[in-house]
């Protein structure tokens, strides 16, 4: 199996079976590479569906630039724990950061997303951040707002009275439930709107039938993420045998 990094005609063939409907694992079957190489290659390059393979051979060669010539002064890169390998850790950071910009999460606001959720502490404070994705403060906190307005994230205190900057299990739950405040919102303003429009005419019906739509959504969304919340959250009782086996 070759190894290194991808060549440009390697990355034009996986630009051709993309536009050919290919997956990425009948892609990299015909490269003879690992699927997650595919995999990684395409998400940190605009995805499956933008994907260009000279695009993504000019922005390689320049991270790959980046990483031979070191910040003047900059912070040195921190050591990974438990034995991660850095280069690896770096790339999925990518990815998790592509995956979240393409389901509509903002450039910025993905990656301090992406940075927090790959974080063994959960959290980070606002000059942490800066360091670490080398932006500007003003960057962090436009982000920091639009998480915390989405339910993403949390701001607590720590030992030392610096505000830090939380993710936590309840990630998801907590997302899940904004975006169903968010649906009822617009439920209840359709919902106005037929009386507006005057019942039976064709805007209002339209209204209706969109208020319906989502109320039917909303409570759906809303039952299945407690009812996962609770399952995930609750631990696992004893077994029978464990039962029968106690003295």
């Amino acid at each position: 199996m070759p190894g290194g990094r991808l060549t440009q005609q390697e990355r034009q063939q996986i630009a051709s079976g993309l536009a050919d409907g290919l997956a990425y694992a009948e892609i990299a079957r015909r490269l003879d590479r690992p699927t997650s190489t595919i995999t990684r290659e395409v998400m940190r390059n605009g995805g499956p569906t933008t994907y260009r393979a000279d695009l993504a051979h000019r922005a390689t060669e320049r991270r790959a630039h980046r990483r031979r010539q070191p910040a003047p002064g900059g912070p040195d890169a921190p050591p990974q724990a438990h034995g991660r390998d850095p280069e690896a850790v770096r790339a999925y950071e990518e990815v998790f950061t592509t995956v979240l910009i393409q389901s509509g999460t903002p450039k910025m606001m993905a990656r301090v997303l992406a940075c927090l959720c790959i974080s063994d502490t959960g959290s980070h404070t606002a000059s942490e951040l800066v360091q670490r994705l080398q932006v500007s403060p003003a960057s962090i906190s436009k982000a920091v707002a639009f998480l915390e307005g989405q339910g993403l994230i949390r701001r607590e205190r720590d030992e030392r009275r610096r505000e830090r900057y939380v993710v936590d299990d309840d990630v998801w739950y907590q997302s899940m439930m904004a975006s169903v405040r968010g649906t009822v919102e617009v439920a209840e303003t359709a919902r106005q709107g037929v009386g507006i429009l005057v019942p039976g005419t064709p805007a209002a019906t339209r209204l209706e039938n969109i208020a319906r739509f989502l109320d039917f959504v909303s409570e759906s969304l809303a039952r299945a993420a407690d009812q996962a919340r609770e399952v995930l959250h609750t631990k696992p009782g004893p077994t029978p045998s464990d039962v029968a086996a106690r003295p």
